[in-house]
């Protein structure tokens, strides 16, 4: 799916999300300032849904994407369940209203005690190594039915950090101990109520999904109870002007032909699953920044804003590409820019990009930022991290509160005795 235009509707010569001008919510909640449209999030799930009619589809919002509570239930609200990787996160979701059974918890080397607790909790389980699935034979044997976390040894897509299905990756139970997997289920009688992969690469068509299919749908064969085959997710977002998504049309006609025909060979109907965050969530957020210095050097023409790494991490650490907007000056004449941070540390966002014109005091917007902004974000220069806002219904919400200055210092501990005068030493 090509895709031509990049983030919310534009009018004329003002930048808006559902009708309500973006400077005026920078006006009135600050900068840097996170915002989400809720309409974009409910547009996606509804995309999903429609792209696998005529399957037992079960959407799980992947939380790590965007955590933040009012987000949360959105999602619930709309009818999804959600899959977490941690307790607190887990603890977030309960706190949204989900139930228990609602949430898949995926641990990645978690400790042992944090998935007793998750496991008291009610939480599903999705077991991702051999130790583990021991571990949890030996504790619990027929008691507590799980999942099992495939790790198909498929190496496709995007950005190599971010894909988790190929054989050198550190996620799930590689697919060529399959005699052992079952060795343990069997030793221990231990319910597997689901088979799941999560490849977590930019895959732009169903082919992909269709190699992932031949694996679990092979190894179904060997637990004859499952309720559920879950792929996680790995859906290509679109980025810049000009660039693609995952044909979710194609890819629900192809991946439902061959889950409807498993169904039958496997004698009845199971859940399809699938995991989205980054397709509900990205394309929703955009984080607003204001610019602070424009700064001519001989080479380039820096844009020095009031953000960094600490609030976006992903130019940085994935190279990733983010669009971005002159909202105070859309249509200002086009200049090339290099558009850096505030932090000590090479602080990138783009390089040689061409914007309209950018004076200080003007407001950009990057888009795409909804997915792994602020819950990448961190404090690092001791700076805090900015607020954040749902646009819901044509209204702005805040969601959470900007940091200050006191929420840097807590959890600090003073300590009396380092409190004496500074003592002066002799040689």
């Amino acid at each position: 799916m090509h895709i031509d235009n990049q983030g919310s509707a534009t009018t004329t010569g003002r930048y808006q999300i559902q009708g309500v001008d973006v400077l005026q919510i920078a006006d009135q909640f600050g900068l840097p300032l996170y915002v989400y449209d809720a309409d974009k999030i409910i547009e996606k799930i509804s995309l999903l849904r429609t792209s696998f009619r005529g399957v037992n589809l079960k959407i799980k919002y992947a939380a790590k994407a965007l955590t933040n509570l009012s987000i949360l239930k959105l999602m619930r609200q709309q009818g999804i369940d959600v899959e977490v990787v941690s307790v607190n996160e887990g603890r977030l979701a309960l706190l949204a209203g989900f139930e228990p059974t609602q949430i898949m918890y995926t641990p990645s080397g978690n400790a042992w005690s944090e998935i007793q607790e998750a496991i008291g909790m009610g939480l599903q389980l999705n077991v991702d190594s051999l130790p583990l699935l021991e571990q949890i034979g030996q504790t619990y044997g027929s008691q507590y039915p799980i999942a099992l976390r495939i790790n198909p040894s498929i190496a496709e897509g995007g950005n190599f950090k971010i894909q988790t299905g190929h054989g050198d990756s550190k996620f799930g139970i590689p697919n060529d101990y399959r005699v052992q997997i079952k060795g343990l289920i069997e030793q221990y009688n231990i319910p597997v109520v689901g088979l799941h992969i999560h490849t977590g690469s930019d895959f732009k068509d169903g082919n992909t999904f269709l190699k992932i299919a031949d694996v679990l749908f092979d190894m179904a064969a060997d637990y004859p109870n499952l309720r559920f085959i879950d792929f996680g997710s790995g859906f290509k977002v679109p980025y810049h002007p000009g660039d693609y998504a995952t044909d979710l049309a194609d890819l629900g006609a192809k991946v439902s032909s061959a889950f409807r025909a498993f169904c039958e060979r496997y004698g009845r109907e199971l859940e399809l699953c699938f995991e989205p965050g980054k397709l509900l969530v990205s394309e929703s957020g955009h984080l607003l920044v204001g610019v602070n210095v424009v700064k001519e050097n001989p080479s380039r023409t820096f844009v020095q804003v009031d953000s960094g790494l600490n609030h976006l991490i992903r130019p940085m650490m994935y190279d990733a590409y983010h669009h971005i907007r002159n909202v105070s000056n859309p249509t200002g004449p086009e200049r090339l820019y290099t558009v850096v941070g505030y932090i000590c540390e090479t602080d990138t966002f783009a390089t040689d990009r061409s914007l309209p014109e950018v004076r200080p005091g003007d407001v950009l917007s990057f888009e795409n930022a909804g997915a792994y902004g602020f819950s990448m974000a961190s404090t690092y220069n001791s700076r805090v991290r900015p607020a954040e806002v749902l646009v819901y219904d044509g209204t702005p919400y805040l969601i959470r509160q900007r940091e200050t200055f006191e929420d840097l210092l807590r959890g600090q501990v003073d300590v009396p005795v380092l409190n004496a005068d500074v003592i002066e030493q002799t040689i």
